[in-house]
């Protein structure tokens, strides 16, 4: 017995010995949240199977986490740049950002969302020994992703009726403007409009209803107040010219259409996972009204989880009964980049995308249409976990999105390239010193 005791101090201890000699290195310690991930493992045994856990919890309290299985290469390293996930984790292949954008929530329906873009997000790595059953724990570390870069400000708007929040890039500008817009979950949503900023655009996340003292609906909006926006934007004294663009998503993207096509002073639009027709609910325009388009209540569906899937359930743009609620953007002299993805489960906005794109060519509009397999509704900035379905604030019910996780994470990496590409072509001037930076 006594001989058994002593073995088991002596492995306890050669254990002990062996974690503290293992090094986990995640770098930079605090980047923006778009930026890649770099991490890697020394001090390990020649071949040993390991497994990463990566995991952050939101302001809710909600905790969410990836599991990466791999195994050392012949000197005890680990990069996961060139080392591939092996099967039984969250995602396999090398996948260096994979920790990131494979996690999941470990409460069903909750989608990830940062409301608090002032202060950064802290992530922590564990690595522990074997796969099933997790082993020992073997190192730790930590990073922090920020949704605002060093020098870039926060300020929030109350001009008139106009409610949101103004995110400044650093330095004395004038910088090109940018409007976002966000879908049906209503509120402020900042933190695309922070990132933006974080790349050199002053943008300005913009509520349009139940925030503050706005509206707890979005029934009856009015282009007036979309129009205040434009003129504050327009006038602020760090904006380097008179012509903005607005970024919107879901029903944001319509309002993003809808701005262009009848008000002045709009030069760039993109519409993520939009509609071609006001969504939802009409729109008044002063001297008319621009009707919203409908649903069928009868094509409403439910997984067998109990999902509302509303992909079918919207009127059908091509029907020339809902022709008068489609949005005449060949009337902007706008710019347009329009984003969908092919396993849109919300609505099929790459039908709806493909309508108005065709219409817009006829007229002899600068058009960018990318269309991405296996990308759901919910595209968002680079390494936001998947979200295929969560509850809806104003549904008070899970709704279905879409979305097949790899196909998913390539599309958010690529539009947030081609959404900063595009903006710069066609907000800052080409002979301007800022362009040349």
């Amino acid at each position: 017995m006594l001989r058994a005791a002593r073995f088991a101090v002596t492995g306890y201890r050669c254990l002990q010995a062996r974690s503290m000699s293992v090094s986990l290195q995640v770098s930079p310690g605090r980047c923006l949240y778009d930026e890649p991930l770099s991490v890697t493992v020394s001090g390990l045994n020649p071949g040993q199977e390991v497994t990463l856990q990566a995991a952050l919890t939101d302001e809710g309290g909600e905790t969410f986490t990836s599991l990466g299985r791999y195994r050392a290469g012949n000197h005890g390293e680990l990069d996961l740049s060139r080392f591939p996930a092996l099967e039984g984790g969250s995602y396999v292949g090398v996948e260096p950002e994979g920790p990131l954008w494979a996690m999941q929530p470990r409460t069903p329906h909750r989608r990830f969302i940062r409301k608090n873009v002032q202060a950064p997000l802290r992530l922590q790595f564990s690595l522990y020994e074997a796969h099933k059953p997790l082993g020992p724990l073997l190192a730790t570390a930590a990073q922090d992703r920020a949704f605002m870069s060093e020098g870039v400000t926060r300020s929030p708007v109350r001009e008139g009726r106009v409610r949101g929040s103004l995110f400044l890039p650093p330095g004395a500008g004038p910088y090109p403007a940018i409007i976002d817009l966000y879908g049906t979950g209503g509120g402020l949503v900042e933190y695309r409009a922070s990132l933006l900023a974080s790349h050199g655009f002053l943008t300005m996340a913009l509520a349009y209803f139940d925030y503050d003292d706005l509206p707890k609906g979005f029934e009856g909006l009015h282009l007036s107040y979309f129009r205040e926006a434009v003129e504050f934007l327009r006038c602020h004294p760090k904006v380097n010219n008179q012509e903005i663009g607005v970024i919107g998503i879901s029903k944001g993207a319509d309002l993003a259409l809808s701005m262009a096509t009848f008000l002045p002073g709009i030069k760039a639009v993109v519409s993520i996972s939009g509609c071609n027709a006001s969504s939802f609910a009409s729109l008044n325009c002063d001297d008319f009204i621009l009707p919203g388009l409908g649903f069928d209540v009868e094509k409403i569906k439910f997984t067998e989880s109990g999902i509302l899937d509303f992909s079918e359930a919207m009127n059908d743009t091509h029907d020339p009964a809902n022709e008068k609620c489609l949005i005449p953007a060949e009337k902007s002299s706008a710019a347009f980049l329009f984003l969908a993805g092919l396993d849109d489960m919300n609505w099929p906005s790459a039908v709806y995308n493909k309508q108005i794109v065709s219409r817009l060519e006829e007229h002899g509009k600068e058009v960018e249409f990318y269309c991405y397999a296996g990308a759901g509704h919910l595209l968002e900035p680079p390494y936001f976990p998947l979200c295929r379905a969560s509850n809806h604030k104003l549904l008070g019910a899970p709704i279905l999105w879409g979305g097949q996780i790899l196909g998913h994470t390539r599309a958010q990496e690529d539009a947030w390239q081609k959404i900063q590409s595009f903006f710069s072509k066609h907000l800052i001037p080409h002979n301007s010193l800022y362009s040349r930076l």
